[in-house]
Parts: C-alpha cells; sequence; structure tokens
C-alpha cells in the first residue's frame, strides 16, 4: 500500500527556492570534493584484485523539483576517479541526490558509461549523520538495468551506498556493487570505499540567487 495523495495533478505552492537551506540530510555534501585514499575490490579472472584510486566529485545544487504534489531538493553530480599513476579515466559517473522532506525519502540516481543506470533509495531524517540507499536488479522503483553484455557476464543484483558525514567536515562511502559473474556460482561483492574533503563551494544556479536576494 502507498499513502500517495488522491490528486496527483496538483503542484505544491509557496515553497523555498533555496535548495541549499532544503537538503535535509544531503546538506552536507554540497560542494566540490576529493579524496586521495579511495580503495577498489574488483573482480578478475584470477580473483578479488584491490586497487587504490584517486576522486573528484563535484556537487552541485539544482532548483526544486515536483512531481504532482510531490517535491524534491537535490544535487546533480559528476564523478571522476583515476588511478595515481595514470591520466585516463577509471571510472566516470553522473546522476543526481535527491532528497523529499514530505517523506524522508532519498533517491540516489547513477550512469556509467560502460552501459549501466541503477537508481537506489532510502529513508533518513533530515539531521540524519548516515543513510543508506538500495537498488535491487527485480525492484521496479529502485532497480538496476545493464548493457546486453553486462547482463551476460558481470549481472548486477544489488547495489547499496552507505554515506556517513564526519564531524571533522568531510564525508565517507562505502560502496557494494553484487554481481552475479558468469562461471561463477556465488555472488561477487565489488566494493569501494572513500573518504572526501572539501575544495571547494556549491554553486546555486545564479537566477536563483537573485531571486533569493529579493525582499518577499
Amino acid at each position: 500500500m502507498n499513502s500517495f495523495p488522491a490528486d496527483i495533478y496538483t503542484e505544491p505552492q509557496g515553497y523555498s527556492i533555496n535548495t541549499l537551506e532544503n537538503l535535509g540530510p544531503l546538506t552536507r555534501l554540497a560542494g566540490i570534493w576529493e579524496g586521495q585514499r579511495g580503495l577498489d575490490i574488483k573482480p578478475k579472472a584470477e580473483g578479488p584484485k584491490k586497487q587504490v584510486y584517486t576522486e573528484r566529485i563535484e556537487m552541485q545544487p539544482i532548483d526544486p523539483q515536483t512531481n504532482g504534489p510531490q517535491l524534491f531538493y537535490g544535487l546533480r553530480y559528476h564523478l571522476h576517479i583515476t588511478k595515481p599513476d595514470q591520466v585516463k579515466t577509471y571510472h566516470d559517473q553522473v546522476g543526481y541526490w535527491l532528497w523529499e522532506p514530505a517523506t524522508g525519502s532519498i533517491v540516489h540516481t547513477l550512469t556509467i558509461p560502460r552501459g549501466m543506470i541503477t537508481m537506489a533509495t532510502g529513508k533518513a531524517s533530515a539531521s540524519a549523520a548516515q543513510f543508506e540507499c538500495v537498488a535491487k536488479i527485480d525492484d521496479p522503483t529502485a532497480g538496476i538495468s545493464s548493457s546486453p553484455f553486462l547482463d551476460y557476464a558481470f549481472k548486477t543484483i544489488e547495489y547499496r551506498i552507505m554515506v556517513t558525514i564526519l564531524e571533522d567536515g568531510t564525508w565517507s562511502y562505502e560502496q557494494d556493487t553484487v554481481m552475479m559473474i558468469k562461471g561463477q556460482d556465488e555472488p561477487f561483492h565489488h566494493l569501494d570505499t572513500n573518504v572526501l574533503t572539501k575544495v571547494g563551494e556549491a554553486t546555486p544556479n545564479p537566477l536563483a540567487l537573485e531571486a533569493m536576494k529579493k525582499p518577499s
């Protein structure tokens, strides 16, 4: 059972356009971040392989989004990862972190240029310092879709990301991408972890900034 209203068309009125003040548990993720000690445990033919990586992620505020009566505040992100000794991109990812204040819902979307998209969801309080989002292959509202080759050889069946806001102003994540690999009977847990330090501030929509400066 869901708790959606009977009126699915009427949009909310009078809400704030100041995204940075309405991000709930996502508030401290806004900005530009770097991490130098990422650890990736990935599958190889000879067995799991550990790989260190460096990371830069930009988390920029978007204007409030409505779906009929729903209201979301969010961050648009671009994540770029390299190996310490290489120039070539090791991992590139784009997507959104969304917060729905009315329900305490978090939505995390990701797209990678190897042919996979995922939408993971979770619940948290507005002041939460830790939250988790989960997607599963058979979930129609928080699921995973892969290209034909990935579905055949490295089928992702579950995705989890745990974000922890740390007292020193940094934040960390623990990510578990569960895959069924061709020729293996047991699922493989592709793990990624890192700690991110802020190197730049977020940049709101300049038109929204001007609107917020005007007297109400």
